[in-house]
């Protein structure tokens, strides 16, 4: 009797490790990021021809957190290598989600919740350096990514200069198919606190970071922190060094004062920031945007300023409603000039009805 009880504990302790380790991460992302059904947009041949001379990009996706090939079209989520083939992307900016609070939302987080990633770093079975260490989680998923350019190179270019992305819209005009991917973190704190981990990140392919992400941090205060804290003097160090070391400094997520701050030490240098996923505040009036106002000091930098493609930031997720979104940015900031404007920088995320503990 005994003998048949250890067998049944073993065999529902074989069940539950399935579950936790083989189903249960394909549910989250199903849940996180949905993708819903519709009828076929109807498509004219003059909106075709336009999509298929433009050179598309996408600043920013969490793919790389989700415990699936990338390299083959999925069944769930929104971004892998055949679907940015297919819809003619040309640059693909990845972001690594290093740490999330419990009970994430747009108006107020606190550092010290609970973190959501702890959990999806054992349930995807991560290497286990990379359980309690932030900077680990980053390089983890680089590696991943690295990956895929090594299998796939015909397929995923990673952009690590001014020469890659030359390389990756030379290959565009001449009919490529190939993706070129610019991986970034979601936050500084990828960092751990130390400046010596800018330079692992950066070795390990990072070009892009946005300073903060749900919660306030060692480099300053969230957009969604528990107030409008401005950068540290970490954060004055880290936004020195990303500028030597020419990377694209990300406000998305970013305090207004964060935002100031950052606006003030990059004027000196005449260097771009970007704003990566978000919407314009007249149009769509929630605290996850920016006011005008910043957002035109922000343009004024000669960056970008990529416009959301989910309802909690455009108020409206359909076609429609994204082009009336990025009608609004243009006419409350205005096109820059500059090889950029030949590039169209979206955000793809449909029909969510409230906010998600990555965006």
């Amino acid at each position: 009797m005994i003998k048949w009880i250890g067998r049944g504990i073993g065999l529902l302790l074989v069940v539950a490790a399935i579950v936790f380790f083989g189903i249960l991460p394909g549910i989250v992302e199903k849940g996180q990021n949905p993708v819903v059904a519709h009828a076929p947009y109807p498509i004219s041949p003059e909106a075709q021809a336009l999509h298929d001379r433009l050179i598309i990009g996408d600043l920013h996706a969490d793919s790389l957190m989700w415990n699936r090939n990338l390299l083959k079209r999925g069944d769930r989520g929104q971004v892998d290598v055949p679907r940015l083939r297919e819809g003619n992307v040309a640059v693909q900016v990845l972001t690594t989600v290093t740490k999330s609070p419990a009970g994430q939302n747009y108006d107020h987080n606190s550092t010290d919740a609970r973190d959501n990633i702890t959990l999806l770093a054992m349930a995807e079975m991560w290497p286990i350096k990379s359980w309690f260490n932030l900077t680990e989680r980053g390089l983890y998923m680089a590696d991943r990514l690295n990956s895929y350019a090594e299998k796939a190179p015909d397929q995923v270019h990673m952009i690590l200069t001014k020469g890659d992305l030359d390389a990756v819209l030379e290959a565009h005009a001449g009919g490529s198919k190939v993706v070129g991917t610019l991986l970034g973190s979601e936050g500084g704190h990828v960092l751990e606190g130390e400046i010596e981990n800018l330079d692992r990140i950066y070795d390990a392919g990072f070009r892009l970071m946005g300073l903060t992400h749900f919660f306030d941090n060692a480099l300053g205060g969230s957009l969604h922190g528990e107030g409008n804290a401005g950068l540290t003097p970490f954060g004055r160090e880290v936004v020195s060094q990303m500028m030597d070391k020419h990377m694209i400094l990300d406000l998305a997520h970013a305090s207004p004062q964060m935002a100031q701050d950052v606006l003030a030490m990059v004027a000196d240098r005449n260097i771009p920031v970007i704003v990566s996923h978000s919407g314009i505040h007249s149009h769509c009036a929630v605290k996850r945007n920016f006011e005008d106002d910043l957002m035109r000091a922000i343009a004024t930098t000669g960056g970008v300023i990529g416009i959301g493609y989910w309802e909690d930031v455009t108020c409206d997720a359909t076609p429609q409603g994204i082009a009336r979104a990025i009608k609004a940015g243009i006419g409350a900031v205005g096109l820059i000039t500059s090889r950029w404007d030949r590039i169209l920088m979206v955000r793809w995320r449909p029909n969510l009805t409230s906010p998600n503990w990555q965006r």
